[in-house]
């Protein structure tokens, strides 16, 4: 099991540019970026907030002997809108948790085929789970529904926080698949293949460059790790 970033080290030094994509779907696309941009910046913020907030409370509790009963509540909150407003960042670069155990067996045609098919799935979940998700906040924001805690928040935030972040990731989604299916997988996310962590940490075989693998990655694309130095 591995992810886009396991192997940073590597496929960053062969990462190609990526294709400017033209009209409508170039403007979705690069609006998408910049909102997210934004978003990765609120959402490292938001976390910082929840450590200070349970540090704050270790504080109260243990030194000053004044227990509160918000800040969990408060960090919770602050972590489920990290955690789903930045999912489409994160898709955006492709560095959601994925398996690609198959990946090496398969050809660059079925591959192709494979991760469109992935994404179509993953989209058809968002989507469900966007709409589900502004069900719940609909319900909590007309029935007025709070916690049960003595802070009693509104249960419509985190079901607001959710319900948006599904709904930029199914957006993020949409977009992808429609690249594609237009100009090709290496449009969609994919221009940098996934390495994967093992060969990276054998990439050049620690100085055996004639036992170096190579091969092709999931687009198709030539790869020589050979090539590749630390």
């Amino acid at each position: 099991m591995s992810h886009a970033f396991d192997a940073a080290s590597a496929a960053s030094e062969k990462a190609v540019a990526e294709p400017r994509i033209p009209g409508a779907l170039g403007v979705m696309d690069r609006a998408m970026k910049r909102l997210n941009g934004v978003i990765m910046v609120f959402g490292g913020l938001a976390l910082v907030g929840a450590c200070l907030v349970l540090s704050y409370s270790v504080v109260i509790r243990y030194v000053l002997h004044e227990p509160t009963d918000w800040q969990d509540e408060m960090a919770v909150f602050l972590i489920v809108g990290a955690t789903f407003f930045s999912a489409a960042a994160v898709q955006a670069k492709r560095g959601h948790v994925a398996i690609e155990a198959l990946t090496g067996f398969l050809s660059p045609k079925v591959n192709r085929a494979r991760l469109l098919m992935a994404d179509m799935i993953s989209f058809v979940f968002v989507v469900f789970f966007a709409w589900k998700s502004w069900t719940l906040f609909h319900e909590a924001y007309v029935d007025g529904q709070v916690s049960q805690s003595s802070w009693g928040p509104p249960l419509a935030i985190p079901y607001a926080l959710m319900a948006v972040g599904m709904s930029l990731l199914g957006i993020q989604f949409a977009v992808q698949i429609v690249q594609a299916l237009t100009y090709g997988p290496n449009s969609a996310g994919w221009v940098a293949p996934k390495v994967g962590l093992g060969p990276d940490l054998n990439t050049d075989m620690h100085g055996r460059p004639d036992v170096t693998p190579r091969g092709t990655d999931p687009m198709g694309d030539t790869v020589d790790t050979a090539r590749i130095t630390r």
